[in-house]
């Protein structure tokens, strides 16, 4: 059975994954209106992404007694000023998420709630590798510069590597 305590904080984590998902899908649609469709399509499957972890956390609530919230979000930015600006606000967003887990691990340890510390283990992993890819591409992204034809080489190696990690959920339908 979770506290109240771990309860509340896992439904916020849970608004903070669904805003995620819907950050990334707005990032996803300008990009689609500006011709890059690797990098739509990149981060497509981030929103995706980002919704799976949202979820996870529900069915972990209530399969602990909880009651796990579907949150009221505030709508995402429409427009953004570039491809580099994009990826420099994901690296934040990455590193305030990372902070968000790591405050939630450490309220379960207080409340002495191994079950959910260990939970928590698989999300802790999760943020050093969302953090990882978004720092690469940032530096991806500065090499390029104003290059427009950097630019579209990667949006293109974005486009290849969406398919890539598209496959094997193709796979499992």
């Amino acid at each position: 059975m979770l506290s109240n305590k771990v309860s509340k904080a896992l439904n916020t984590q849970i608004e903070l994954e669904a805003s995620s998902s819907q950050y990334y899908l707005a990032m996803a649609s300008w990009a689609e209106t500006q011709g890059l469709n690797g990098i739509s399509q990149f981060l497509y499957g981030h929103a995706d992404e980002e919704r799976m972890h949202m979820l996870k956390l529900i069915k972990f609530v209530n399969e602990r007694g909880g009651h796990g919230q579907v949150p009221a979000l505030k709508q995402p930015p429409v427009t953004f000023k570039s491809v580099k600006s994009v990826f420099e606000e994901i690296l934040k967003h990455e590193i305030k998420v990372t902070n968000e887990i790591n405050n939630l691990v450490e309220i379960t340890l207080k409340e002495k709630d191994y079950t959910t510390h260990n939970f928590l283990q698989w999300y802790v992993s999760e943020q050093i590798e969302e953090e990882a890819l978004a720092r690469q591409i940032v530096d991806k992204l500065k090499l390029i510069g104003d290059d427009r034809g950097g630019l579209y080489f990667f949006d293109r190696d974005l486009e290849n590597l969406a398919a890539v990690d598209k496959a094997p959920a193709e796979k499992g339908k």
